[in-house]
């Protein structure tokens, strides 16, 4: 078998063509997986960042469920102390002793209510950390079914379509052997650019297949002799004869 720089011009451009077919081929296949697999992987992401979401909401609600079980207790001592010094006015000897227990009792009353406007305002803002929680697991439940939809549909068709994807595949790498890599490069750069991924197209009524420009007489005529290989001067697509196809599918055939 000659290497792929010792071809002719229309061994090469035949070459060129059958990988462009191929390719087109595989690029079917993911037009028909269509962006179920983008759309599967932002799923997974966003699934994740509400996931990291939820964690942090949970950790901030616990913290202030600790907080009012803080101020509780703190109440509870101040009560427990209030009843302690009352129970001391009782035996009080002056009246120095009676102003500072009265004194203390007034400090613990300010401080049981400094508590319950801590707590007041704790609840209100777990309160809202529940509703912004419970809102983050509904939207997270419904992303998780949204997910598991689309990975079952995907999975049908990568079922349908993995094992001509693997065959289209492997011939797609056994073609690439017979072109050379200058010839490679230019075919995958002019691929890229374009989104139907055509690098490689026949003139179909005096015109490129692939933008649709008239294609000048003159440059039909060097296209058919088959000299050179030649692309359209307004997309850069290699253009090949349409005897170039017919020749090629004569050989599948």
């Amino acid at each position: 078998m000659a290497k792929a720089k010792d071809l002719s011009v229309v061994e090469k451009l035949q070459q060129l063509f059958e990988l462009q077919k191929i390719d087109s081929q595989l690029d079917e296949i993911q037009i028909m997986k269509g962006e179920l697999p983008m759309e599967v992987r932002d799923l997974e992401d966003e699934l994740a960042g509400l996931c990291t979401r939820i964690t942090k909401l949970t950790e901030g609600k616990e913290e202030i469920e600790t907080e009012i079980s803080r101020h509780r207790a703190n109440i509870k001592e101040s009560e427990t102390l209030i009843e302690r010094y009352k129970q001391q006015l009782d035996s009080v000897k002056n009246n120095r002793e009676y102003e500072a227990l009265s004194k203390e009792i007034e400090m613990q009353q300010l401080e049981i209510q400094l508590s319950e406007k801590r707590i007041r305002e704790a609840n209100e803002n777990l309160e809202a950390k529940e509703e912004t929680l419970n809102a983050a697991q509904a939207r997270m439940d419904a992303k998780q079914k949204d997910l598991e939809n689309k990975k079952v549909e995907l999975e049908k068709i990568i079922e349908k379509t993995e094992a001509e994807e693997s065959k289209l595949q492997k011939a797609a790498e056994k073609q690439r052997k017979n072109i050379e890599e200058r010839l490679l490069r230019s075919y995958d750069r002019i691929r890229s650019r374009y989104r139907n991924g055509l690098a490689v197209v026949t003139i179909n009524r005096d015109a490129c297949g692939g933008c649709f420009n008239k294609i000048p007489p003159q440059l039909q005529l060097e296209i058919r002799s088959r000299k050179n290989i030649n692309a359209c001067e307004h997309c850069g697509r290699v253009l090949v004869d349409t005897e170039i196809a017919g020749v090629h599918e004569e050989q599948e055939a």
